[in-house]
């Protein structure tokens, strides 16, 4: 083969590997006249495990797709090894997220006991995973405003605020969550 042929391969080979290897952080889409119209970002998939959430396994699964129909920088799937974990305890509901989109929740039966929602409880604690902090302004259309809406609130949507934070914090913008601190909602803490 000449040198010619030789390093032509080689350079295609190189190529082919950098694109195979390097995870792909945006896309451009060209329009009719050939011109970039827009990037769109790359989706993060987070697994979780429920295997322990007891009677609240369904809830979570609700509450992740109904972050998937919400937001579009990350996909919530069921699945190991998992990014997150949920259990159920006899405590109030938590969350302990560890980096954006790991942590553990702690989907406490002391919340449903006083009449609060089990699938508004589950969104509300992946949403701390995804980056939320608790917001108390005791609105039901504010997902993240948790125990502050009441009993009667029911709701397990996000905001558009809290959609578009989240899209951000997938996007690469700091999250303003504290990573490692406990998120704990409860009545005691939502007066607050």
């Amino acid at each position: 083969m000449s040198r010619i042929i030789r390093l032509s391969v080689a350079f295609i080979l190189g190529f082919t590997f950098l694109v195979t290897a390097t995870p792909v952080q945006a896309a451009t889409t060209h329009g009719a006249a050939g011109h970039a119209d827009r990037t769109v970002a790359a989706v993060r998939v987070l697994r979780y495990d429920a295997s322990r959430a007891a009677e609240f396994r369904s809830a979570v699964d609700q509450a992740a797709q109904v972050w998937n129909s919400s937001v579009t920088g990350v996909r919530l799937v069921a699945g190991s090894p998992a990014d997150f974990v949920v259990r159920a305890d006899n405590g109030w509901p938590r969350t302990q997220p560890t980096s954006l989109g790991r942590g553990t929740i702690w989907m406490g039966r002391e919340a449903t006991v006083e009449g609060h929602n089990p699938l508004r409880i589950a969104a509300h604690e992946i949403g701390h995973i995804l980056g939320l902090p608790d917001r108390r302004t005791g609105l039901c259309t504010d997902l993240m405003s948790g125990a502050s809406a009441g009993t009667s609130c029911t709701s397990p949507y996000p905001s558009t605020a809290e959609k578009a934070q989240v899209n951000r914090n997938f996007a690469g913008f700091a999250p303003a969550i504290e990573f490692g601190k406990i998120y704990v909602d409860s009545p005691e803490t939502a007066s607050r």
